[in-house]
């Protein structure tokens, strides 16, 4: 096999996934890294160093199955999220930044409230929301260990939480912390026990006629954990979603189900679509939840915060 360059490969790839993806440039450096174990400084410094054989064969074969449309967390099995590195398979959605938002909310609230907690972290997937959370409680030292939150993290799908449970393992090696977590596999609340202080959640809210378009460009990321108005869990169908209430058929749901769950004074942070937000507001209010609402990264809107009234 020839041997080639970082800097070869690094221009030969990118003009190879031009039409593929909208960064073809950033697509590449992340492979390179990942395969290299190099950060961007050592890319630009070793960039006449000649590729191994063997590493060169990864990068060929990533750079095809990112032609496909498989996103490059999937193709590294890694993405990062509020600084910290989470495995990732097409079991689980990618952790996005505008989620992240949710993660700096609940921290100033968690915080602020200088007692322990019972938190709930629903529709768990890789568990990065939760993880997150207790990951930065301990590594800022406001909070000993021993009074540190409950964590409770639940999803429908076994598979998740066998991500998420990895995650937790490989970010929160101390015992102690991971006595802390607890796992459900469960359909929203129906086997969920308990009252919780917080309730974080970034659940399926895409509009299931959207959900076709998202995944035409081969991304392969979980229907089950985009389709707001799935009928899995409803025996007589999808309800019918339009307009603004698309995609809140579930988001309804777990808000109904949360009533029962949220300790006094408690709150629920809920990750939704820019186009939906208003809509899980408005309804959260006939529910009895006094709301606000948090813009993402690029201004839209995102994070509805809601409180018991």
């Amino acid at each position: 096999m020839d041997t080639i360059t970082i800097r070869q490969f690094r221009n030969n790839a990118s003009k190879e996934l031009e039409g593929f993806t909208p960064s073809p440039e950033l697509d590449v450096q992340v492979l390179l890294s990942h395969a290299l174990k190099y950060n961007k400084t050592q890319l630009l410094l070793f960039a006449e160093n000649h590729i191994p054989e063997d590493k060169l064969a990864w990068l060929n074969n990533a750079i095809a199955q990112r032609k496909t449309g498989l996103p490059v967390a999937y193709i590294t099995g890694v993405k990062e999220f509020y600084g910290y590195d989470f495995f990732v398979t097409p079991d689980v959605l990618i952790p996005k930044p505008d989620t992240e938002v949710l993660v700096e909310r609940a921290m100033e609230l968690i915080i602020e409230a200088a007692r322990p907690l019972r938190i709930l972290d629903m529709c768990t997937g890789s568990g990065c929301i939760g993880l997150s959370v207790m990951k930065t409680l301990y590594a800022l030292e406001k909070v000993p260990v021993e009074n540190l939150p409950q964590m409770t993290m639940v999803d429908i799908s076994e598979p998740a939480l066998a991500i998420a449970k990895k995650n937790a393992a490989a970010l929160l090696p101390d015992a102690d912390i991971l006595q802390k977590i607890t796992f459900i596999q469960s359909d929203l609340f129906e086997k969920v026990e308990g009252q919780f202080d917080f309730i974080l959640t970034n659940p399926p809210y895409v509009p299931s006629s959207m959900v076709d378009e998202l995944l035409k460009d081969g991304r392969n990321e979980p229907r089950l954990a985009l389709d707001g108005d799935a009928a899995l869990r409803e025996p007589q169908g999808p309800q019918t979603a339009s307009g603004s209430q698309a995609g809140t058929h579930l988001i309804k749901k777990l808000i109904t189900q949360s009533c029962k769950h949220l300790a006094q004074n408690g709150t629920i942070l809920m990750e939704t679509g820019e186009y939906n937000a208003q809509a899980t507001a408005d309804f959260a209010q006939k529910s009895g939840f006094a709301t606000e609402i948090h813009r993402d990264l690029e201004g839209q809107l995102r994070v509805v915060e809601m409180h018991i009234k």
